[in-house]
Parts: C-alpha cells; structure tokens; sequence
C-alpha cells in the first residue's frame, strides 16, 4: 500500500464528528481515552467523509441481481442461460443493470473464500484446493438453475420448475433451489468470510504498517481514511452497503435483513443492537488509538454475527419440516430447506472469537450438508427426512446454546 505522508496526529484526535447520544456510549473501557460512540455510522476528518465501502456495496447489488435473473426468468417460463450467471459472478461483458456496476472493477468470484485468516496459505488457513472447491460449487449451481429451467415440472431425480401459489421455483433434481443456494451460500463464502475472517482480522488491521499509521494519522493516497479505518469500513458495508440505498428507504439487504429477522423474536431482540453498537464503538476506538476496545468489538461481531445463520438454519430446517407433506411430493417444504441449506454452508465462514475458527467445522458443515440432501433423491425422500431436520437443528442450536424452539419462532 503506498501512503501519502499527511500526518495530522498534531490536530485533534477526534476532528471526526461523532455525538454521543447518551452516557452509555462513553468508552468504557479504558480511562487513559476519552471520545464517544457516534449515534449512527458517520465518521469525518476535516469535514469530509471518512467512511467508504462502495465495494462492498456493489458485490450485495451484484449477487441481488444474479439471484434475481434466476428468479425473474423462472416466473416468465424462459430458460436460465448459465453463462450469463457465470458473467456475472466475474463481472465480465456487461452482465449487471444496476449503475456503475459493470465498470465498477468489482466481482463477487475473487472474494469467495478468499479470506486472510481462513483461505491464505501464508497463514496455514483453508487451501487452495477448498477455494476452488467453493467456487465450482457456486458455478455448478448455475448449471442447476439452467438445467431446472428446462420447461419440465420438478419431480423427485427431475429437475425442473414448481409452482409454489404464485410462485414458480426451479429445483434441482434433488430438490434443492439452486437460487437459495447461490444468495444463502454466498452471503457466508464471499460476505461473512470478508467480514469476520478477513477485514475483522487482526492480520489485515494490523497488517503491516497500519497500526503505526493509523495511531500518526498517516492518510491513504488522495483519501480521508487510514487503512485501519477503510478495512473497518468495508467489513461494515458487507453487512450494510445495501442498506437504503433504493428508492424504498426501508429495503435492508442480505445480512442487514436477516439481522432484523432474528432481532424480531423476543429471545434475541439485542441482536441488532448489539451488532450495530460493536460496529460504531470500534470505529471510533480505532480513531482514538483505542486498539483494547477495538478488539473487543471485533469479539462482540463474531459471536453475535454467527448467531445469525445458526439461528435462520434452525428456523428453515422446521418450516420445512412443518410442511412436510402436503401430497405434492413435499416440494412445498423446498424452498425453506433450501434456506436452510445455505445457511449451513454459511456456518463454516464463522469465526468464534478466541479461536480463530469457525463453530463448525468444514467437516462437520459437509456432514450436515449431505445428511440433509441424502437418499436417492435428496429431499424428495421425504419419510426419513423430518428426523435429519431434527437431528441437524438440535446440533446446531446446541452449539449455539440457545434451543429450537427458540430459534423456531423467528418469524
């Protein structure tokens, strides 16, 4: 990274513009800092902004638009053309509408398992043969998506389309969606891996030079930020760079969503506040040099973000089994299993703090995985399928230390 030398560790600490907005937002932590938590994620220097993850909101607007091409062309009756989804997942010949995406320089393949701490050889994380394993998976998923659009109904071995009320939904011939597969199992390969295994990462804060710069102040070339603070930012943006950016102020994207989902049941209802305040405290630690409660944030993220799939997996795996069967064969519980299906995979990208890996492993991951799609025709093999759905919820709430009940009732 080359840096211009703009040092202004001579100006005040906190020329950022941050109010508090109320005592509890004080730091804490150490009494050798004094500065206030911001009431929402806004950070200046010098009257400009200081916060940028327009990156990170791309790729969210990227994969919306993937899982809706597959969508909008189930519902119109037209086939699925895979390579325009593989064009799209490496943002090559003009694949997106959304603006600026096209030419923003961004694709979503390059940061699938691509994180510092889990898939970088230097640091003995992942490998590369995992890497490239995700990766086919997602590609091999928009063969599915082609292959279900054939024309022909869904039926067990079969793949093909199924009307769900208004809906249509193609599956794949052992049930799954390859739609839900894509948007849940990248929200944890590229979005939560980025988040919690890479820019949350003390190998990539502290990469380098960036405390020492980032405690002088040292700016990136021609930005407002130090690196500390820009790698902040962008782990944020995975998880709110969709946020009311649409015309529709109260659209909230991928995790930002699903956060507010769990947040909504009465035995999680800290969650979103939780998340959120980590996000804004450590913000302002890493403008104060206040690296102890940075780092305790990053603890507060982890945990309280992986809850998140965890509790959703549990949820979609007994919405599913709640509708099993309804003498169509079970495809009406599909659509749920397949959520459920994609928040699993994203339970292997978690990071439990003090670690350095995930709750689950990617062993353990893989087995839940192929317990629930196995039998000869997946989750067409609906009369020993509802006691997998319960084996699976019950390991994965356990792990969490919360019940299936409790997560069965998020709405």
């Amino acid at each position: 990274m080359n840096f211009k030398k703009i040092l202004v560790a001579t100006l005040p600490m906190l020329l950022l513009t941050i109010t508090s907005c109320s005592d509890d937002d004080v730091n804490p932590t150490n009494p050798e800092f004094n500065y206030t938590v911001p009431q929402t994620y806004i950070f200046e220097r010098n009257g400009l902004s200081t916060v940028d993850y327009s990156g990170q909101s791309s790729r969210i607007f990227m994969l919306e638009e993937m899982g809706n091409y597959i969508k909008n062309n189930a519902t119109a009756g037209t086939l699925v053309d895979q390579t325009v989804l593989l064009e799209m997942y490496n943002n090559t010949n003009s694949r997106f509408t959304g603006v600026g995406l096209n030419t923003s320089g961004k694709q979503l393949k390059d940061k699938t398992a691509a994180s510092k701490d889990y898939f970088s050889l230097f640091l003995g994380g992942g490998s590369t043969s995992e890497q490239v394993a995700v990766r086919n998976l997602f590609e091999t998923s928009f063969t599915s998506a082609a292959d279900a659009g054939s024309g022909s109904v869904a039926s067990a071995g079969v793949a093909g389309y199924y009307l769900d009320g208004s809906s249509k939904r193609l599956l794949a011939s052992n049930g799954l969606e390859p739609q839900q597969v894509l948007l849940k199992g990248m929200m944890g390969a590229c979005f939560m891996d980025q988040v919690v295994n890479n820019y949350l990462s003390k190998h990539k804060l502290d990469d380098a030079s960036n405390k020492e710069n980032n405690t002088n102040k040292v700016l990136e070339v021609e930005k407002s930020y130090t690196t500390m603070e820009h790698n902040w930012d962008e782990a944020y943006g995975y998880i709110y760079g969709g946020d009311n950016l649409t015309a529709d102020p109260n659209v909230f994207k991928f995790w930002s969503s699903y956060i507010n989902q769990v947040n909504a049941d009465a035995d999680f209802n800290t969650l979103k506040n939780d998340i959120n305040l980590a996000f804004r405290t450590g913000r302002a630690a890493i403008v104060a040099n206040d690296y102890a409660t940075r780092d305790e944030q990053i603890a507060i993220i982890k945990a309280k973000l992986a809850l998140v799939p965890a509790v959703r997996a549990v949820f979609y795996l007994q919405e599913g089994k709640a509708k099993l069967p309804q003498g169509d064969g079970g495809a009406k519980a599909f659509h749920a299993l397949s959520e459920g299906y994609g928040f699993i995979m994203s339970l292997r990208y978690t990071n439990k703090p003090g670690t350095d890996a995930p709750y689950f492993s990617k062993s353990e991951v893989d087995e839940m995985l192929s317990t629930l799609v196995s039998g000869t025709n997946g989750l067409w093999d609906i009369d020993n399928l509802s006691p997998k759905l319960d084996a699976i919820s019950t390991q994965i709430a356990t792990r969490f230390g919360f019940t299936v009940a409790e997560a069965a009732t998020v709405n």
